[in-house]
């Protein structure tokens, strides 16, 4: 990947809106900008800030889990985005992340589905995982908060990757062979859009989007914190601050983001 080109094929950053940084390896693209935006490591973010990595060696998921990825297979990247106010501005930000990522693969030919809270899915297989941390604003800024957007989209998936992720994962040939500066561009302008929107309008914006591509919608589900079964019941999509909607035999409740994992349960 090539920061200038990547920089020439994206509208927003030939509109200024974000500059684009590229890095051969790092330990995790997600922990370099929060240390940025806190101004204890490296230079401080001046402005939104896309960082791509070649390769993380220590690339992070949801709830301190671990991302795998092998070079070339993946592409491995974060974007900062500094948002006023605090985080209760923020809520639903890893789902319209999630819209956004979705609807450029889809215009790019690449329809996909989304999974309660921050996951993409091909075939019903996970594709794409995205975290979001936050730091607040370092300097003379008022009350803002930067938003860390971290992505990791599998392009191939080898035997022995997947072995040692454990489970089957899904993974598009044809964004393999896409030109990687040219898709990571696009994929830029999705996001930058979609986080201007967000900041004018929060999640509201995104729900019934989400909803339009959720994978699970009306089917039965468990919600699960560390291995144990919290609810049970038919997944009915998101609410407009992004909770998961469940529907069980006392009716429906609505379920908020954390250390929370969402699994298909086999119908009666």
């Amino acid at each position: 990947m090539d920061a200038a080109r990547i920089a020439a094929l994206s509208q927003s950053a030939r509109d200024g809106l974000a500059k684009v940084e590229v890095v051969r390896e790092t330990g995790s693209t997600n922990a370099d900008l929060l240390a940025r935006a806190a101004g204890s490591c490296g230079p401080q973010l001046s402005g939104p800030l896309l960082l791509a990595a070649e390769h993380q060696s220590a690339g992070r998921g949801r709830a301190g889990r671990s991302w795998l990825s092998a070079p070339g297979h993946s592409l491995t990247f974060s974007l900062a985005w500094k948002f006023d106010g605090g985080l209760q501005r923020l809520s639903g930000l890893p789902l319209a992340v999630g819209v956004a990522l979705a609807e450029t693969l889809d215009r790019l030919g690449q329809p996909v589905r989304l999974k309660w809270p921050n996951d993409l899915l091909k075939d019903g297989d996970k594709l794409a995982g995205i975290l979001v941390e936050t730091q607040r604003a370092a300097g003379p800024a008022g009350d803002a908060t930067w938003a860390i957007v971290g992505i990791g989209l599998n392009l191939a998936m080898p035997d022995e990757l997947e072995a040692r992720i454990g489970r089957s994962v899904a993974a598009v040939p044809w964004l393999a062979r896409m030109d990687r500066d040219a898709l990571v561009a696009a994929i830029l302008d999705g996001l930058v859009a979609s986080l201007q929107q967000f900041a004018q309008a929060g999640f509201a914006a995104f729900g019934a989007r989400w909803n339009l591509l959720h994978g699970w919608q009306g089917e039965p589900v468990a919600v699960l914190d560390h291995g144990k079964i919290l609810h049970e019941g038919l997944a009915a999509g998101v609410d407009d601050a992004g909770r998961l909607l469940l529907d069980g035999e006392h009716g429906r409740i609505a379920i908020a983001a954390g250390d929370v994992s969402l699994r298909m349960q086999a119908a009666d």
